[in-house]
């Protein structure tokens, strides 16, 4: 039973926040420079063209009934149509969200596994060569833009070592699988076509791990702290006083408790990362939510703006949700 109340106050708490957001966001929008009715007309509409449009699309209201008609659409799953190409903006969302959640996913996997490995090697062997340079990731992953990392990645590993490709989910030429779920991988697997597979993972992995390295290099971190600060506890010190297998020590014993704190970090990195899919997807070239979102802001497509931060911020709030609730599992004492 207080499980269930814990849920529903987690749940009460996140739709607030979600509300906030969007109201937030609108407003912010509302303040770009330029004027969709003008970018939807064209620059040689007349100015009784611009007042019929600007009264279609209710942006002669003021911005508090413009919210409150923006919230009743959104309960109605109606994010309205976009101004540049007229089409439902669902309809545009679902047609770039599975590029960016297969770009995420694959960050997020690489930080988890990544990052979790150099934590333990570094807390087991401090002060060893990977711990020193993990402490360099970190200074790097924090401390540089990654969209300035990005476009170093693509000179080295492209123009330089011809490693990876360029950019983009395929190379020129190459048709993409047949579309079921709208990502890559998984499609390339439904059709069993392992050559398209293994291109895709291809273009798949430089991105995905430029995405990752902010986040890659706080998880190390904060992984390596925790396991040192659970290796001190006084019932690992008995267990080692009583001669049990070091191995064992550390990833039965001690790794169980110090997974709790890079647990609580996982649902803000996911959402870290999605947010940082605009600067990663316009370096890659990689035709995601970042990507649309450029676009609509180059376009002022104000609809579509509103959608893909709509989406980001759900994806937020849920997979925020999704680790309180794991945690919440995992550790009973949380309260």
């Amino acid at each position: 039973m207080n499980f269930i109340i814990y849920i529903l106050k987690k749940l009460t708490y996140l739709t607030t926040v979600l509300i906030g957001i969007i109201i937030l966001m609108f407003i912010i929008v509302q303040s770009i420079p330029g004027d969709p009715a003008r970018a939807a007309a064209g620059p040689a509409a007349s100015k009784e063209r611009l007042i019929e449009i600007r009264k279609d699309l209710g942006l002669d209201l003021p911005v508090y009934i413009q919210v409150y008609r923006y919230f009743g659409r959104v309960i109605n799953l109606d994010l309205g149509k976009s101004i540049r190409t007229k089409k439902d903006v669902w309809d545009e969302l679902v047609l770039y969200l599975p590029a960016s959640i297969e770009l995420v996913v694959s960050a997020m996997f690489i930080n988890i596994f990544v990052g979790v490995l150099i934590g333990i090697y570094s807390a087991v062997k401090p002060r060893k060569i990977i711990d020193k340079l993990s402490n360099l990731i970190t200074i790097l992953g924090m401390g540089l833009p990654i969209f300035w990392v990005g476009i170093i990645s693509q000179l080295l590993f492209y123009n330089i070592l011809d490693i990876f490709p360029y950019g983009g989910r395929l190379p020129a030429g190459v048709n993409p699988p047949q579309h079921q779920t709208g990502s890559y991988i998984i499609d390339s697997l439904l059709m069993w076509d392992l050559g398209l597979l293994s291109i895709s993972l291809h273009h798949l992995i430089l991105p995905a791990f430029i995405m990752s390295l902010p986040e890659l290099a706080v998880t190390a971190r904060i992984m390596r702290n925790s396991i040192l600060n659970v290796l001190n506890k006084d019932y690992i010190i008995t267990a080692k006083a009583k001669g049990l297998n070091q191995s064992r020590i550390l990833f039965v014993h001690a790794l169980k408790n110090a997974m709790m704190v890079p647990i609580s970090l996982f649902g803000m990195q996911t959402g870290w990362i999605l947010g940082g899919t605009l600067l990663v997807e316009s370096v890659f070239s990689w035709g995601g939510l970042g990507s649309l979102a450029y676009n609509a802001i180059y376009k002022r497509d104000f609809p579509i703006i509103m959608g893909v931060t709509l989406v980001i911020s759900l994806c937020f709030v849920l997979t925020n949700f999704s680790v309180e609730i794991i945690h919440k599992y995992i550790d009973k004492r949380l309260t």
